[in-house]
């Protein structure tokens, strides 16, 4: 018996797929036990059907990547992806009244008539909208070798668990809003000292604006010359990504520092409107400089200008100012008040600042992680106090 993913073409790589091989080999007369193995480990057995759906609008294939750049597929490339849709969900049928497991139900953007000209434009439009492959499972991904690869867990944070720092956090959330509305935006330099949340604050807007089409690319300052290449990677995806430069700082002389600046700026190939470059710092001259080099240069103001001319380029820059003992103490009540920490609210203030005496500073992550000791302890039933 003939083996109905050899023969097909757009859908091809679901093959690499093991639930969809070990589907197909057993469509062909293979093993029912190796397919119904793979079932039961994927719990796919209640909702096959909803599965295979998820394969394929997750697939990387060139019906999807077409559509998604918002080009009309040729109707070669329509009639072959028709095909295959047709295909598995006939095989799929097959299995109706197989007793190991429920087929299901299709879910939206498929219709029922795989092949009709409505299902594939319900599914062209799918990709329009929320890209393709795995731009559709993840929300955040990594540069390596030349290649995007996704980050499966990521912080959880929200806004609401970041306490203070309004005016900042509203300023950030209105430029992401411009950006993801297609309005003018700005590339942001987010800079303050260590534990401020200038990170959290960047993970938390993922987290709020993902299912609106926001993702984030992590991008070590070791890797900036690479944003031309990033850019090319995601030039046709209708996602919106920002790209995440994390305590970044260069020395005056790095090669750096003329690629980000070509980044911030723009270049002779142009630039994307779905990119948007985030960096954080604890310095707000992200090029380091000394005395010397005043001392050493010839125009010492140009050279200053020069220095200072990389956090210029950030078309918003946002101050994370240092925690004083009010602002400290208030993130600390806030986050123990969160949390139902019993502790008197005294008491928690002065074991708060003995917490920032012993750890070396005020800080809202000095916070957190003081409100988390207290409420460790609390559960376990230990004195608060040390």
């Amino acid at each position: 018996m003939n083996n109905f993913a050899d023969k097909l073409t757009v859908l091809r790589r679901l093959s690499g797929d093991r639930l969809f091989a070990s589907f197909a080999d057993a469509c062909a007369g293979g093993s029912l036990e190796k397919f119904y193995f793979e079932l039961y480990d994927c719990g796919a057995e209640n909702d096959f059907l909803e599965r295979l759906c998820a394969l394929i609008l997750t697939d990387d294939n060139a019906f999807a990547r077409t559509c998604a750049r918002g080009d009309t597929p040729s109707a070669y490339l329509t009639d072959a992806f028709s095909s295959d849709l047709g295909a598995i969900f006939a095989a799929a049928e097959e299995f109706e009244n197989d007793e190991h497991f429920n087929l299901g139900n299709v879910i939206p953007p498929f219709d029922g008539d795989m092949e009709s000209d409505r299902c594939t434009d319900n599914l062209s439009e799918f990709y329009a909208a929320h890209g393709y492959g795995q731009f559709i499972t993840y929300k955040a991904f990594s540069y390596r070798d030349g290649k995007l690869a996704p980050i499966a867990q990521i912080s959880p944070v929200t806004l609401e668990e970041l306490k203070d720092y309004r005016d900042e956090k509203e300023r950030i959330n209105e430029n992401i809003l411009n950006f993801l509305g297609g309005l003018p935006y700005a590339n942001m330099l987010l800079y303050g000292d260590r534990g401020t949340g200038k990170s959290s604050t960047v993970h938390a807007m993922l987290n709020k604006y993902c299912d609106d089409g926001l993702r984030l690319i992590e991008l070590s300052k070791e890797n900036i010359l690479c944003v031309p290449d990033i850019r090319q990677l995601i030039a046709d995806n209708p996602l919106k990504f920002i790209i995440f430069i994390d305590d970044l700082s260069l020395g005056e002389y790095d090669d750096k520092v003329s690629s980000l600046k070509a980044a911030l700026e723009g270049t002779v190939s142009g630039g994307c409107d779905n990119i948007m470059i985030v960096a954080t710092s604890n310095r707000r001259h992200i090029v380091k400089e000394s005395f010397s080099d005043r001392e050493n240069s010839v125009h010492p103001a140009d050279s200053m200008a020069e220095q200072l001319s990389l956090s210029d380029r950030f078309g918003l820059t946002v101050m994370f100012s240092s925690t004083d003992k009010a602002q400290y103490l208030s993130i600390v009540t806030q986050l123990a008040d969160d949390a139902n920490i019993a502790c008197d609210r005294q008491k928690l203030a002065a074991l708060a600042e003995r917490w920032a005496l012993i750890k070396g500073g005020r800080s809202p992550r000095r916070a957190r992680q003081f409100v988390d000791f207290i409420y460790a302890r609390e559960q376990r039933g230990i004195d608060v106090d040390f």
